[in-house]
């Protein structure tokens, strides 16, 4: 990532940037050159806490995908600094990055993104195995249990429903502890009740494991599954609802469009 030319004073640090999941100052972030460039982030200040559920939301091209991946460490910003934990990540080597985001991050995809000729256990070991680190098998067992996988890890993605397949991606997301996950809308290729039963779990790895959630969405009701919705426009954050129903989120975004 490119270092900020923004000052120190211009850019606090976070009070106490260890106690929350992720840190944004001063984030921007521009696609293209000259007449042509397009701003996607301008100026994002945020902090998230620890043990939280965020839902990021905002009409089209507001800006909400690209803020994600620049606060996963997937995409490089022009301007500002990032945090993940205590760890700035803003000019971190891509070497380190990875590993940071191997231990500390997990994601959850709206495709699944599962490996088919993988059993449901593999699936979700895959990236403690690619790192060469061993699996905590107590943990995955209690995982598994929590997420009524138990049952199904010796299946593959094409013998799991598609709850049961985003179940496998949440416990893959789950397995190494991390200090926050990314869910790019995490319940688009579900039916409603699916839906809800992948949300519930996520919301309860918040308040039963003390996990950060991040998520990416458009649907006022997946949102209201969140203790905490982020609002972009043009790439700047134009407000924040707490604890929201699906019918104010629903307003808010209206309001946003007007």
């Amino acid at each position: 990532m490119t270092t900020s030319t923004n000052s120190p004073a211009q850019q606090p640090l976070p009070v106490d940037a260890t106690s929350a999941a992720l840190s944004a100052r001063g984030v921007s972030k521009s696609y293209g050159r000259g007449d042509t460039a397009v701003r996607a982030l301008h100026e994002i200040s945020l902090d998230f806490e620890r043990a939280r559920f965020t839902a990021i939301m905002g009409p089209s091209g507001s800006g909400k995908s690209t803020l994600m991946h620049c606060l996963a460490g997937l995409d490089n910003i022009d301007a500002g600094r990032l945090w993940i934990g205590g760890t700035e990540i803003t000019d971190l080597p891509d070497a380190e990055l990875t590993r940071l985001r191997r231990e500390r991050v997990g994601f959850v995809f709206q495709a699944f993104n599962l490996v088919p000729t993988l059993t449901a256990k593999q699936n979700i070991t895959l990236p403690v195995t690619l790192a060469g680190t061993a699996v905590d098998e107590g943990w995955l067992q209690e995982i598994s249990s929590s997420l009524g996988l138990l049952d199904r890890l010796s299946h593959r993605p094409h013998e799991l429903s598609g709850g049961q397949q985003q179940r496998v991606a949440v416990a893959r997301a789950l397995l190494t502890r991390p200090d926050v996950i990314f869910g790019d809308e995490p319940t688009g290729n579900l039916d409603s009740a699916t839906g809800a039963e992948v949300l519930s779990l996520l919301r309860r790895s918040c308040r039963e494991m003390g996990r950060s959630i991040v998520m990416v969405t458009h649907d006022p009701v997946a949102a209201a599954y969140a203790d905490r919705v982020v609002l972009l426009k043009d790439g700047a954050l134009v407000g924040e609802l707490e604890r929201s129903s699906p019918e104010a989120i629903l307003q808010a975004l209206a309001k946003l469009g007007s």
